[in-house]
């Protein structure tokens, strides 16, 4: 009879999910650009009497008009469509979760190793990010706040400005590499 197997820890495979791109970042005179930390995310999608209670169970209300987003306790709503939201929770909560516990009819995805999360943020942010991106980024255009779903070179992004002179830029992981690139070669350029 053949003795059985016995597999110490030493044996298991350990497996480590690492962030994309984690670490880098590029400095420019007026402008730094870097990989923020992993956020919980969900696509979220609801019908306008789903509103309340979906507001309540998030603990931040949805915002409603376009270009829009909401925050509170670390934890970001953007508006992007009429029923449609890109939840982020920087605070370690589990949104899809607190959705779990609302009956109002709705869908939650969570997306978030979907999504890598870049921060664009200097004096010559706006400049950095419209290197690639077609919207006007004035101050009056769009303001601290206002979130969009745009595009950076030839990746679908959203957009959220954090501050008079920083931004959000959510792209997909399998883009993630490109816009980090094109917007590190905009910071460059936005120097000169």
């Amino acid at each position: 009879m053949a003795k059985a197997a016995v597999k110490t820890k030493a044996d298991e495979a350990s497996v480590e999910r690492r962030p994309a791109l984690a670490g880098r970042a590029v400095s420019a005179p007026g402008v730094k650009v870097e990989i923020l930390p992993p956020a919980e995310r969900i696509s979220l999608r609801a019908l306008e009497t789903s509103f309340a209670p979906l507001s309540e169970a998030l603990g931040v209300t949805l915002p409603t008009k376009p270009k829009t987003s909401a925050a509170k306790d670390g934890r970001t709503a953007l508006w992007l469509g009429p029923d449609e939201w890109l939840i982020i929770d920087e605070a370690g909560n589990d949104p899809l979760a607190d959705c779990a516990k609302v009956s109002a009819l709705h869908s939650a995805v969570g997306i978030s190793h979907r999504n890598v999360a870049i921060s664009v943020a200097g004096p010559a942010a706006a400049v950095t990010v419209n290197s690639g991106c077609p919207q006007d980024l004035s101050l009056d255009a769009f303001p601290v706040g206002a979130a969009s779903r745009t595009i950076l070179g030839k990746a679908e992004i959203v957009l959220l400005r954090t501050a008079a002179d920083a931004f959000r830029v959510e792209c997909w992981r399998s883009f993630s590499d490109y816009v980090f690139t094109l917007l590190s070669e905009a910071a460059g350029d936005a120097a000169n």
